[in-house]
């Protein structure tokens, strides 16, 4: 390999020599959020680590991603050909393997500052190493360890047209602001490698993120060895989750702008707001019956209940799966422009999509260009698609072809020639969607793969600082920002709520990290910021634990996320609690509205022995109705059982494997006390298949003929599983 940037190479092993080279044997290695990672290349420097002691290694890093195992060996069985099948040809990132199974050498650290949820709860050396930091900062506090090596993933442009360029593609959100950084360093003596590893079954995506390919150092080009996308599997999304992305749905503004995350309950309100554009009776069924607008007169005021005929604008840290089902539906349509002058004109209805005469008026009376026109006048114009593509200025005059034209607009004869010639049918350049990053399902993989070059133009990927808040950026200032984000919406997911207002999302009181603040608190400040904009938390009202059911909603908490001056909105499966400018004792009650009534009552009693809650308040009659089976009667209400299906958006597991993982998650919450456990494995002991009919069932789970004491028990408490499926009180009651 020579010269200094740009260097290909097609030997990953090359790229680690010619890294050390450059940077020697100190490397504090910075790696992409999720599916960026360069696995080969990572993988031969983390190799090349742990063969040579005398080299340190500091990964920093998000979200490294494992194909699920299995704890128990019922689970391992029933995971390992459903983790073959999509995850086989996948390489294993190495050192995140290592990291699980805490066998990491001594040379070699890894720090992350969000982990795939509850993933290393119980690891008490990514614990110690992690990094809290908001994702905005996250490349400030990489420059401040230290970072010397940077690698990605990328997309080579020579399939797209677009030789000597790469893409940055599923994440650019951290790379656009950092490789100029680095540049600054290495200008100021600090030896810097950046390393790029294409892979072709990476998606295409131009605008920010194309950048030319010499802006790496090292670029690994194997087509030979280039593997399939780390696929994150559709989730189920249970009557609880639907109910909570109705409740979320009835808040969108028709012409506003949405940020989700993933998940079921981002799922959950991409199939709920698709039910309100496209099946809006059976939606305003459903919302009938839960008398939303009467029991919160949030939704008038900021929400909406038809279709979205101006369309939403999607403009999130994490581009889901779900941001292309509304792109699909009609519904992510909402076009903005990288101009806050023409934005604004648009949002106040001056200017329509279709270009006419009266377009220039009204840009003139603005004072966005001038008359006659000037060479910058006519560049933007045509920027836009006000003038036509071919439409040049030279001598003072507008040219296309052959044919010249006066750029005076006082002139009505050359006002005849524009229209006549010049002007162009529709505004262009507009993006529907910006996002930092994505990963999802194979199939969200393969249909960014074939998507049309018209519908990739509305998809702008790019830096996480330019979405996540509305500082000044290279890629647009706080005036555009706020132009582009009107009625905004930020939805995210939070574990715990308190009665005073703060939000549980990231961690445990005990220290523990969950997962991460990523760019939660991002969303929820910038909501409190823009002129129209609401942030929404969403929550199920409970969860299990040990085999009890406990609430969501607390009287405390001894950590939160999102502190109590920033409360807003809040949402669970029984309905919208809006706390922005309430009093504590609004706040309390709003709250304690939207909990499960098996703790309405010892929420009530703690929040007036804090002297936060009039003594003499009563329960009202119809909230204490917040219970599982309301929640059913809510999903039925449209009289069309299909109408909030557990798998909304397609499935990864076969019919088999969703059957036997509903026999096993009831054998785990059965299991879940030792009471449980001892009665469980009795009763499963005189479990039996007589009949047969759990034939192809056990033999999917490799239990057809078991061989030692440990499969026959596992064999038995299959069978139990399967039959307690099928028990009457079971019926309706289990989640998918």
């Amino acid at each position: 390999m020579a010269g200094d940037r740009g260097q290909l190479s097609n030997d990953v092993n090359a790229c680690v020599d010619e890294v050390i080279r450059r940077v020697g044997k100190e490397i504090t290695l910075g790696l992409p959020l999720g599916l960026g990672k360069p696995v080969r290349f990572v993988n031969a420097l983390y190799q090349r680590a742990k063969d040579d002691p005398e080299i340190s290694l500091h990964i920093v890093t998000a979200l490294s991603l494992l194909a699920p195992k299995g704890g128990s060996s019922l689970e391992k069985r029933f995971m390992g050909p459903f983790v073959e099948r999509l995850y086989g040809r996948i390489p294993e990132l190495a050192y995140a393997k290592d990291v699980s199974a805490n066998r990491l050498p001594e040379n070699v650290q890894v720090s992350e500052f969000f982990f795939k949820a509850g993933s290393y709860l119980n690891n008490r050396s990514q614990q110690r190493h992690y990094v809290c930091t908001n994702y905005t900062h996250a490349v400030r506090d990489l420059m401040a360890v230290g970072v010397n090596v940077v690698a990605q993933m990328v997309s080579p442009g020579e399939a797209h047209g677009q030789p000597g360029q790469v893409s940055l593609s599923c994440n650019p959100d951290l790379t656009l602001d950092l490789i100029p950084l680095l540049r600054e360093r290495e200008a100021a003596g600090t030896p810097v490698a950046l390393v790029a590893e294409m892979n072709q079954n990476l998606p295409w995506f131009g605008h920010h993120a194309a950048i030319e390919a010499d802006r790496f150092d090292v670029l690994l080009d194997q087509p030979s060895g280039d593997y399939p996308l780390f696929s994150a599997p559709q989730m189920s999304v249970s009557p609880e989750d639907h109910l909570i992305g109705f409740y979320a749905s009835t808040l969108l503004k028709d012409g506003g702008t949405l940020q989700v995350g993933i998940g079921s309950l981002g799922a959950a309100l991409v199939h709920s707001a698709i039910l309100r554009h496209s099946h809006n009776k059976a939606w305003r069924q459903v919302f009938d019956h839960l008398q939303v607008d009467q029991h919160f007169p949030v939704v008038r005021e900021d929400g909406g209940t038809g279709p979205f005929e101006e369309g939403l604008y999607g403009c999130s840290e994490m581009m889901v799966d779900g941001f292309l089902y509304l792109m699909q539906e009609g519904i992510l349509t909402r076009e903005v422009y990288d101009h806050a002058g023409l934005q604004t004109l648009i949002n106040r209805g001056d200017i329509p999509s279709e270009v006419s005469l009266a377009t220039l008026d009204v840009l003139r009376r603005e004072k966005l260009i001038d008359s006659p026109l000037r060479a910058k006048d006519v560049h933007w114009l045509v920027q836009h698609g006000i003038f036509k593509e071919a439409v040049e200025f030279k001598g003072g005059r507008l040219r296309i072809g052959d044919q010249s034209v006066e750029g005076d607009l006082d002139n009505p004869e050359a006002r005849q020639a524009i229209q006549t010639l010049i002007l162009g049918e529709r505004l262009t350049g507009g993006i529907a969607m910006h996002g930092g990053f994505y990963v999802g399902p194979e199939q969200f993989y393969q249909y960014l793969r074939e998507m049309t070059d018209e519908q990739r133009a509305k998809i702008c990927m790019t830096s996480v600082n330019f979405i996540n808040h509305l500082y000044d950026h290279r890629f647009g200032d706080q005036k555009l920002k706020a132009a582009q984000r009107v009625h905004g919406r930020f939805i995210n997911s939070a574990m715990m709520y308190t009665l005073n207002g703060a939000g549980v999302s990231d961690g445990l009181e005990d220290g523990r990290v969950v997962s991460g603040v990523g760019g939660q608190y991002n969303f929820v400040a910038m909501a409190h910021e823009l002129p129209g904009a609401r942030s929404i938390l969403s929550l199920r009202s409970t969860r299990s634990s040990q085999g009890k059911v406990l609430s969501n909603i607390v009287f405390n908490y001894g950590h939160c996320t999102i502190p109590r001056h920033l409360r807003d909105i809040v949402i669970t499966e029984y309905g919208i609690a809006d706390l922005r400018g309430q009093s504590d004792e609004q706040v309390f009650l709003r709250l304690i509205r939207i909990a499960d009534s098996r703790f309405q009552q010892e929420l009530l009693k703690k929040a007036q022995k804090a002297g936060k809650v009039d003594p003499a308040f009563k329960l009202p009659a119809d909230w204490c109705n917040n219970t599982p089976q309301a929640i059913r009667r809510a999903v039925a209400a449209a009289g069309d059982a299909s109408l909030f299906p557990p798998f909304p958006f397609g499935r990864d597991f076969t019919d088999e494997e969703l059957t036997l993982g509903k026999a096993l998650k009831g054998l785990k919450a059965a299991t879940a006390t030792r009471r449980g456990k001892l009665s469980t494995l009795l009763q499963a002991l005189r479990a039996r298949d007589d009949e047969g009919r759990y034939g192809s069932l056990l033999e999917r789970m490799g239990l057809s003929n078991p061989s030692g004491l440990r499969d026959k028990l596992d064999q038995r408490l299959v069978i139990h599983g399967l039959q307690q499926l099928e028990t009457p009180s079971d019926t309706g009651n289990s989640k998918t």
